[in-house]
């Protein structure tokens, strides 16, 4: 049945973008729970409904993935098949039984959900910084209470800031979400500058080679990891490109700059079908606070085939040496489950 007066929270962030999902409206069910996915790039579950005597509908509930939503508290024991449960969820644009979370009820407690309803606040537990680092090397993570929201994630914060050329502008509108135009329904992350971004949400490790002529820059989304050459090299030629990029980096002080450039042609790297080609260039700057318990990151991002003018955007990272860089492993199933049958 549909039901009303379920906690109202914000949405989860996806890996694809929320365009077909109406952000501002909810959909309130109740029904019993059949099926609960643990995995990344979503956990989804199923709640089987009676709508209003017209029958059973079996609603599929997309959430963020499991290393995600295990920081919200959630586990793998959170639902059951047979439980019986009242939902919130932001509804599909084209009325199939699909959305995106919004909250949970089940028997009477409230489950975690991803935001506080009364204060705004995001309620992933977050380890505290108890320690302090030397160097760069270690794990860092943005205090998502900082870090600035938008609507549809890193899809909203690109959409808002990257303005396109004619050229961009026209990619964007015919882009395809539900397409083999989408790089993520193969599992293809989205190469920096989102490791910066997500950085409120995955961690971001940096490891020095002996001698530090490499450095290894991880990003737990989508298993991310790029070499810096810091040995003097200059980027291949044009012919050699990869999804991550080439990175060479230097010292200016006591600031380490990263170079990332020879990136393959992508028609969706934001999110939001802005695409990125051959002269796509990211310059990132990582600098270490005096106590040790963070660092200043900032990133620039040109691409002049689709945008207009450079991106740049700051924010700061806080030492996280127990964060969790459990691989994130894409499910294949998972990634293109929001894909209408």
């Amino acid at each position: 049945m549909i039901a009303a007066g379920v906690l109202v929270a914000g949405p989860v962030p996806g890996h694809h973008s929320d365009a077909a999902i109406d952000i501002n409206s909810i959909v309130n069910i109740e029904g019993v729970v059949t099926e609960y996915s643990w995995r990344n790039p979503h956990v989804y579950f199923t709640v089987e409904t009676d709508a209003q005597g017209e029958g059973l509908t079996e609603w599929t509930v997309q959430m963020a993935g499991s290393i995600t939503v295990s920081r919200m508290g959630w586990t793998r024991d959170t639902l059951t098949v047979g439980d019986r449960v009242f939902v919130g969820l932001h509804p599909a644009r084209d009325g199939r039984p699909y959305g995106l979370f919004d909250s949970l009820d089940k028997e009477g407690l409230v489950s975690p959900t991803s935001f506080d309803s009364e204060t705004g606040e995001i309620r992933f537990v977050a380890p505290e910084v108890t320690a302090s680092a030397m160097t760069l090397e270690g794990k860092w993570m943005a205090d998502g209470a900082e870090v600035e929201s938008y609507v549809d994630g890193y899809a909203g914060f690109t959409r808002t800031h990257i303005k396109l050329t004619e050229r961009g502008g026209v990619a964007q509108i015919a882009y395809d979400e539900f397409s083999s135009e989408n790089p993520e329904l193969s599992c293809l992350g989205r190469p920096t500058p989102a490791i910066i971004f997500y950085s409120d949400l995955f961690p971001i490790e940096i490891e020095f080679s002996e001698g530090a002529e490499t450095i290894f820059i991880r990003g737990q989304f989508f298993d991310e990891e790029r070499m810096v050459y810091m040995d003097g090299r200059d980027h291949p030629g044009g012919g050699e490109r990869f999804h991550f990029g080439h990175s060479i980096g230097w010292w200016e002080g006591d600031t380490l700059v990263v170079d990332t450039r020879n990136f393959t042609d992508n028609r969706s790297p934001y999110q939001n079908g802005i695409p990125s080609g051959a002269e796509k260039h990211v310059v990132e700057r990582y600098r270490l606070s005096e106590d040790g318990t963070r660092i200043f990151v900032q990133f620039t991002l040109e691409d002049p085939e689709y945008m207009l003018e450079p991106l740049t955007h700051s924010r700061e990272l806080l030492y996280r040496p127990g964060a969790d860089m459990s691989p994130f492993n894409c499910d294949m199933e998972s990634t293109q489950r929001f894909v209408p049958r």
